[in-house]
């Protein structure tokens, strides 16, 4: 099979694809820029497939029977090939692409890694193909969203053509509206309000939470997120969709606003739709900024993500030190809740120097609170410390001599 481009091969967790050449879609001499390439690939998501396997793998585990799946955005095909290679009890999977060069270019890759007898390829367009298997004997038990930008344009269809039971994953790209530098952009695809904060990727999932949440309720069923990452340039969510309204109104239940005073950090949820134009910070009396509708419920369930770490040593990664980091750093923090302080940015307006992260958090547990470090940012603290505790912790850490440490 010919291509009109040059192409090369890869290999990534034990398979072999072939991909157009890195080189001539490159900036400058190293920056690769899948967008310009004719059959999309991306190198640097390689962690999230890593991440996709394993829950496949623990998801598999959980529900034990065989499992169909569906990748309607499959562009070289290396993700559904990685499932059907490395995910025991994957009976049959679908990839798609509306580029009929993506589609012929995953076809041979599907060959040469030997699957054909478990991978069907389609070349039509993902919601189209998604409709088309909304029949009750033609819906998949895992549906992979993982769009070039955003995937609220596919979330219905993908709904429609999922089983009861089953899991979707969605991964968003479009990090500039979700994390509040086009909030308008943000609101007409996810409606949800964004804000710029020092915890803006986690309000980012939150917020493609919400727009989940919504659209399943629609069609009478409810959301029990298994697993969300932040990694790099993209968000990623994984939730398993129950059927019936009674689960769906459990999932709504969930949905609130977080509100945010820039001037003295302190931050609070609230449950349900409300409006908030006149709220103001309990603790300073300055302007509440508000972010949402989003989810405010557990975004990772600490047993589903040990059921995934679980899973590392037994298949083969592309980088299996950065995902058991990621893992264990997620169980820690699966039930804190929302929202978390960066250390640096209290440190800024205090006008002193920071102390190291493992200090601040030992600090904050002397003191009876809960404080975990968090997977969104190497110096943030999930905490329920009041921001008043926060900074007596900080100021009083900063007045003990770096060798020394406090008691565990």
């Amino acid at each position: 099979m010919s291509f009109p481009f040059t192409t090369q091969e890869v290999s990534e967790a034990g398979s072999v694809v072939t991909i157009p050449s890195l080189k001539l879609f490159a900036r400058g001499s190293s920056e690769y820029i899948p967008s310009k390439a004719p059959v999309f690939y991306n190198p640097r998501m390689a962690l999230n497939r890593d991440l996709a396997v394993l829950v496949l793998r623990a998801y598999r585990k959980m529900i034990d029977w065989d499992l169909s799946v569906c990748e309607p955005l499959t562009g070289c095909g290396i993700r559904g090939i990685r499932f059907a290679s490395q995910v025991e009890g994957v009976s049959k999977i679908v990839l798609n692409d509306l580029n009929p060069i993506a589609s012929n270019l995953a076809t041979l890759n599907v060959e040469k890694n030997g699957l054909t007898h478990k991978i069907i390829i389609e070349n039509d367009d993902a919601n189209s193909l998604l409709i088309s298997h909304s029949h009750p004997n033609e819906r998949f038990d895992m549906i992979d969203l993982d769009p070039f930008g955003s995937p609220s344009p596919f979330i219905d269809s993908a709904l429609l053509a999922l089983k009861g039971g089953g899991l979707i994953a969605l991964t968003a790209t479009d990090t500039a509206p979700l994390c509040g530098v086009n909030p308008l952009s943000c609101i007409r695809k996810y409606f949800g309000r964004p804000l710029r904060t020092e915890y803006c990727h986690e309000l980012g999932i939150r917020i493609l939470l919400n727009s989940l949440v919504f659209s399943a309720s629609r069609h009478e069923l409810g959301v029990n997120v298994l697993f969300s990452h932040s990694t790099n340039h993209y968000l990623r969510v994984y939730a398993q969709v129950r059927s019936g309204a009674g689960k769906a109104n459990m999932a709504v239940e969930r949905i609130g606003y977080i509100l945010h005073c820039f001037d003295c950090f302190h931050r609070q949820c609230s449950f349900g739709l409300a409006n908030f134009k006149e709220a103001r910070c309990e603790v300073c009396g300055g302007n509440m900024n508000v972010a949402g509708p989003l989810w405010l419920g557990q975004i990772a369930t600490r047993e589903f993500c040990e059921s995934m770490l679980s899973e590392v040593e037994s298949v083969q990664l592309s980088n299996t030190k950065a995902a058991k980091k990621l893992l264990n750093t997620i169980i820690m923090e699966a039930e804190a809740a929302p929202t978390y302080y960066v250390i640096d940015r209290i440190c800024d307006r205090l006008n002193v120097p920071p102390p190291s992260t493992e200090l601040v958090i030992r600090s904050l547990s002397n003191y009876g609170y809960i404080a975990l470090p968090t997977h969104f940012h190497p110096r943030g603290v999930k905490t329920n410390a009041p921001m008043h505790i926060i900074e007596k912790s900080i100021k009083e850490l900063v007045l003990i001599p770096s060798n020394t440490l406090l008691p565990k």
